[in-house]
């Protein structure tokens, strides 16, 4: 499993507007963008697919900009990175099924599949909420030992 820079610029972004959502004001692509040091262009297209996926809300016009289509405690890193993702978990090829099938068999059965599972089991557990109270937390660890 390799996550890519777009899922994990996808993270981040969505964390971003997570902290600004309880103003319940509209996040602009280039406020953004600054504040994570990320191309405003390859944003908008991360945003596109976001959109797509149901995780983002756009609202155009002067005050537009993007918003959570839910409470961040109900979007997950799962759906984050399978919306950016082609292929999140590689599908299992074959290694030695034309003469071993039998060690073939135990290898997905016992490794390749339950990995799997796994994975999608733990970002399906991480939610944008945890990954936004995680950062608020060592923003603040941060600027203590900046003052110290």
């Amino acid at each position: 499993m390799r996550i890519s820079v777009k899922g994990r610029y996808a993270l981040a972004a969505v964390v971003e507007i997570a902290r600004n959502s309880d103003s319940g004001e509209n996040v602009a692509v280039i406020n953004i963008a600054g504040t994570l040091g990320i191309s405003k262009i390859y944003l908008e297209q991360v945003f596109t697919q976001l959109k797509k996926a149901g995780i983002l809300l756009a609202v155009k016009g002067s005050k537009g900009g993007y918003q959570l289509s839910r409470s961040p405690s109900k979007i997950t890193a799962w759906e984050i990175l399978s919306a950016l993702e082609s292929v999140l978990v590689e599908p299992v090829d074959s290694t030695v099924e034309e003469n071993a099938p039998e060690i073939e068999a135990a290898m997905k059965e016992l490794v390749f599949l339950p990995f799997d599972a796994a994975v999608r089991e733990f970002l399906s557990g991480v939610t944008v909420r945890e990954l936004l109270e995680h950062s608020e937390k060592q923003r603040t660890e941060q600027a203590f030992m900046l003052n110290m």
